[in-house]
């Protein structure tokens, strides 16, 4: 039978015509479901937090991945390396997208206006006032008695440095007018062979930016910043290996037919006289008089930076306005000798022997642990070294790269202890924020590789 219903506020009674006749009536009662109250700010809220849940992570992912592509077009040369050098408004236009690439920077340093730098000549050549009038560089030619390896306590001495003693070590630090000294190229058959005719550019070079990447460890940099007036006088060199160039060529980085890439003038360099790289590597950065006789000038920078600043602004700036005739950058973290030893230590650098070796030396020479001398940071970083090629200075120069060679090849640890020893005028430190005004560092690009002896 059918059935009627009503619903009065929720409570659902059903009558059948059975139980009307019978006066029963069965009563169910529904409950409606009770619904939470959601306010508007909640859902609000609710909505933000599962946007920003799934938003933020894709937000960052954008960024870094435009992050990388921008550091890549960066840092990609945009000329071929293959070319001759471009002309000399190239060379502006190249220099201007650098620097806008690199973007803006505070200077640590003042250097001279466009114009000035423009128009900039070298000094006159100074006079003969100095203590030091003259370094006499020991040869087998005139030593061949020298030439002996029973001569020296240090199995790294060979044909090339010379077998210094010693009593020669001791000798060569009393300054005097004339001064006899080990400095590298002590047998003409002892390595680092270049050709002839990389010979006779060097001799032509009278202010020269020096370069080297041994054993195939870092890319070709292009110099920028530089004006028409320093590309006319200054050499552009960087010294290379044979493990070097393949590894170059392989990054469609060709020498072409005037042994130019870009502004490098690149010169291989065969029979290296070491078999460890880092020692090669001391050849060109710490005695470049050798190699560029008639040079008056030379600026060292690292393989793994871009120099960026005008080669004859730089010389004003760090030597000529201040009189000086050596400027290094300074070491960042670091300020005395033993200190330097530690970290070299640490960071396997070195062996702790050859190390302590070094230092009990230095202490026996009377050499302090002390952070300053005379009242200046006295510990380089040295990645870039500024320099003319004065008697005094190329004999600074001589005396380190001995050490280096005698101890550990770690130059930092044997800087401080020439300079307290020699005692030389002009010898500048500049600060950290003004070696990041003369180069971009971009870092070692690939591990050295073992040397390749080449035969004779």
């Amino acid at each position: 039978m059918p059935s009627s219903s009503s619903l009065i506020q929720g409570i659902s009674i059903s009558v059948s015509d059975d139980e009307e006749a019978t006066g029963k009536v069965r009563v169910r009662v529904r409950r409606n479901r009770s619904r939470t109250h959601v306010s508007a700010s909640a859902r609000r809220r609710r909505l933000l937090f599962r946007t920003a849940r799934v938003g933020v992570p894709l937000l960052l992912a954008t960024l870094a991945v435009s992050l990388l592509v921008y550091e890549s077009y960066r840092l990609t040369p945009s000329h071929s390396s293959t070319l001759p050098p471009p002309s000399f408004a190239d060379f502006g236009h190249l220099s201007r997208a650098a620097r806008a690439a690199d973007g803006p920077r505070k200077s640590c340093l003042k250097f001279l206006a466009p114009e000035k730098l423009q128009n900039l000549e070298l000094p006159e050549i100074p006079g003969t006032n100095m203590s030091i009038k003259e370094v006499v560089y020991r040869s087998s030619l005139h030593h061949v008695e020298d030439d002996m390896p029973s001569h020296t306590e240090s199995s790294r001495f060979s044909s090339f440095t010379g077998y210094q003693t010693l009593m020669e070590r001791e000798e060569s630090f009393k300054t005097k007018g004339s001064v006899t000294v080990h400095c590298g190229f002590y047998d003409e058959n002892g390595g680092f062979q270049v050709s002839s005719v990389d010979k006779e550019y060097m001799r032509n070079c009278k202010v020269v930016v020096v370069t080297c990447a041994f054993g195939g460890g870092d890319d070709l940099h292009q110099p920028i910043g530089m004006t028409e007036n320093s590309i006319r006088k200054v050499c552009y060199v960087a010294f290379w290996d044979v493990v070097t160039r393949a590894a170059q060529e392989e990054e469609g980085k060709k020498i072409g037919e005037d042994n130019m890439i870009g502004l490098w003038r690149i010169i291989l360099v065969r029979d290296l006289p070491f078999s460890d790289q880092r020692l090669n590597g001391k050849i060109p950065k710490l005695i470049s008089h050798r190699l560029f006789p008639m040079a008056r000038y030379s600026i060292w920078v690292d393989s793994k930076s871009q120099f960026r600043r005008d080669p004859l602004g730089v010389l004003e700036a760090l030597l000529w306005r201040s009189n000086s005739s050596l400027a290094l950058s300074e070491h960042g973290a670091r300020s005395s000798l033993y200190d330097e030893a530690k970290a070299i230590v640490k960071k396997h650098k070195a062996t702790p022997e050859e190390v302590e070796v070094q230092l009990d030396q230095y202490r026996q020479d009377g050499i302090p642990d002390e952070k300053r001398f005379n009242g200046k940071k006295a510990l380089a970083e040295a990645s870039v070294i500024v320099r003319d090629h004065t008697p005094s200075t190329n004999l600074f120069m001589c005396l380190w790269f001995n050490e280096v060679v005698r101890f550990t090849s770690r130059d930092q640890l044997s800087f401080p202890y020439v300079l307290r020893r020699l005692r030389p005028p002009g010898v500048h430190l500049f600060p950290v924020c003004a070696r990041k005004d003369l180069v971009n560092s971009f870092g070692h690009r690939r591990k050295v590789k073992p040397l390749v002896k080449d035969a004779r």
